[in-house]
């Protein structure tokens, strides 16, 4: 039987490419790769566009579009939550509700949505909660 599914945040996807931080970088590989063995590994199509968007522009060493394509790629082929509007609407209400931008509230919505209770991030509270879904920022040593 496959892992409940675990949803990854653009920022840990990011670290799997950054060469300015190589601790990080090994945990992200380490975590990410551990879910994709075991089917668990889910992505929405918002993280696929953050992660193009950051990596080939906001890094200090940005990656080339065609390598950023590739890698987000890789990413569509794990578990894929489509954005509709209903997920929308409850993040725009979550966001209000949970006090946390829209952009973070929809990756909550996401999650859920895929059945996910674990999300990897490392910008929500490590350890909060929003219903059974856990935030694990897996750079934080427990």
């Amino acid at each position: 039987m496959p892992a409940k599914p675990a949803f990854f945040d653009t920022n840990v996807l990011v670290y799997l490419f950054s060469i300015e931080d190589p601790a990080k970088q090994e945990i992200a590989e380490r975590v990410y790769l551990s879910a994709c063995a075991d089917g668990s590994a889910t992505v929405s199509t918002q993280v696929m566009q953050e992660f193009y968007s950051v990596t080939t522009r906001k890094v200090t060493n940005p990656l080339a579009a065609g390598t950023a394509r590739l890698a987000a790629q890789e990413f569509s082929a794990q578990n894929l939550v489509r954005l509709e509007a209903p997920m929308l609407l409850r993040a725009m209400d979550r966001s209000t509700h949970d006090s946390v931008s829209f952009w973070d509230a929809l990756i909550v919505e996401a999650a859920l949505a895929g059945g996910c209770r674990t999300l990897y991030s490392e910008d929500f509270q490590h350890g909060r909660a929003f219903g059974p879904l856990r935030v694990v920022n897996p750079f934080v040593a427990e």
